[in-house]
């Protein structure tokens, strides 16, 4: 049900309208009985005073009598509009009740709507007060109905959404939209916020209303569609710059090496065997970039067998250890083997994504730290996780997305194509390679689905 802040406004008018209704029929009977007693006594007096009266005097005896009926008839007219106000207000009451019941039902029927939404809807008063909020709400945020009449801000501390409906009041009637990243112990969800303003009848604001949706799979498949696009130009590319820049390099290096047995003959100077062996190396240098760009962009068929990742993580960081204690790196690894079921891989590309993982990871502490291997099931159980965890300086706002991308490095040395090929790698098994930061430290999340799907090819 929808939760809204309760109203004692039907119960107070419905405690005014009994009320009113008691006076009136007790002012009724009192009128009625005082008049009554009255009338009858008065009747009386001048029966007897008629009675006792000279023959002179029964004309005006007889006029008196007359007023005293008039009189009769006007309080039994005043009686009457008493008892006819009564029905009045007994059917104002009811009108209203069936108003009410017509408005509940409404409620009612908005309420279930609202609550069968995907979307968490909450709405709030101009001073940022919660005024009411659905189930999807309260379950996105693990919050309970109790938290209806209190501000914003105590909802969700990671998510700013007091500041969002700041900003949508000072820009109307435009709908603010923005995403929320937020990190949980087993992946990273994205939260994306719209505000508008909330106006009565009269077009007049009176709060705001904010729906929360979770749009984690849209942005992983953006993301992903994205790499791909990159990917695909990157593919005929890589071919054309390594027929047109190999050939020459190679031979380039066909004629150092005669230019080097031609010197050799003769004496050389330091600077020139100096110069031979620069350009020796440069040559060298840029055909192992251009081998990791035509490794990266081509494609490259996955030898499939059954493999426990388990097994994989234990011996990777067995034989990262030496490098890890030279670093001042403390592993510690949680995984267990018999809990996880085997997954279709390519054993020797995946030993490439966590030694890739493992690596960036120890390079991210420069100053040494804790690099923890965690594997376990994922919740849908179709898939099987790994998580590298290093406590470093973190990923810097703004480059979560693009340290994926070709060649893009925050380090002084590398070419920034480790993570790609990371990524490339874990897309070939129908994968999702993630990253964010966390209280923990920066989690780097590879999922792999149990059964494979053939997505080499």
């Amino acid at each position: 049900m929808f939760r809204v802040r309760p109203n004692g406004s039907e119960r107070s008018f419905r405690r005014a309208i009994v009320t009113l209704l008691a006076l009136i029929l007790t002012a009724f009977l009192a009128t009625a009985w005082v008049m009554g007693d009255l009338f009858f006594r008065e009747s009386q007096i001048l029966h007897d005073l008629l009675r006792e009266l000279p023959p002179k005097l029964e004309t005006q005896g007889e006029a008196l009598e007359g007023q005293l009926r008039w009189t009769i008839r006007l309080s039994v007219l005043a009686i009457l509009n008493l008892a006819v106000t009564a029905v009045a207000i007994y059917l104002l009451w009811r009108a209203y009740r069936n108003s009410q019941d017509s408005l509940r039902d409404v409620k009612a029927l908005a309420a279930d709507i609202l609550s069968s939404m995907d979307q968490a809807v909450i709405t709030t008063d101009l001073r940022g007060a919660v005024t009411s909020v659905n189930a999807r709400a309260m379950e996105m945020l693990s919050v309970t109905d109790a938290c209806v009449g209190q501000s914003l801000d105590a909802l969700s501390p990671s998510l700013s959404l007091d500041e969002l409906r700041i900003e949508a009041e000072a820009n109307p009637p435009s709908q603010l939209v923005r995403d929320f990243p937020v990190a949980t112990a087993s992946s990273q969800r994205t939260l994306r916020a719209y505000c508008q303003p909330l106006q009565n009848h009269e077009e007049m604001n009176i709060g705001s209303v904010i729906q929360l949706q979770d749009v984690t799979e849209r942005v992983l498949l953006d993301e992903q569609m994205l790499r791909m696009e990159r990917f695909m130009g990157l593919g005929s590319l890589a071919a054309g710059l390594h027929h047109e820049i190999k050939n020459p390099l190679s031979a380039l290096s066909l004629h150092i090496q005669l230019l080097e047995e031609q010197l050799a003959a003769s004496q050389r100077s330091d600077e020139v065997n100096e110069s031979l062996e620069v350009i020796q190396t440069e040559i060298v240098r840029i055909g192992g970039v251009l081998e990791n760009f035509r490794d990266y962009a081509m494609s490259q068929h996955l030898s499939l067998s059954p493999v426990d990742v388990s097994e994989v993580c234990i011996r990777q960081t067995r034989l990262f250890q030496p490098r890890a204690k030279a670093a001042n790196v403390e592993i510690r690894i949680e995984t267990s083997p018999s809990e996880l079921p085997k997954i279709s891989a390519d054993r020797v590309r995946l030993e490439q994504v966590l030694l890739n993982l493992l690596i960036n990871a120890e390079e991210a502490m420069r100053d040494g730290g804790v690099l923890t291997v965690r594997t376990f099931l994922h919740e849908s159980g179709s898939a099987v996780v790994i998580q590298v965890i290093d406590t470093g300086i973190g990923i810097p706002e703004g480059m979560q997305t693009r340290i994926f991308d070709p060649y893009f490095t925050t380090k002084s040395a590398g070419t920034g194509m480790g993570l790609a090929i990371t990524d490339k790698i874990v897309r070939q098994h129908n994968g999702e390679l993630q990253c964010w930061n966390s209280t923990e430290g920066t989690i780097f999340q590879v999922t792999l689905p149990v059964t494979h799907s053939g997505a080499e090819d």
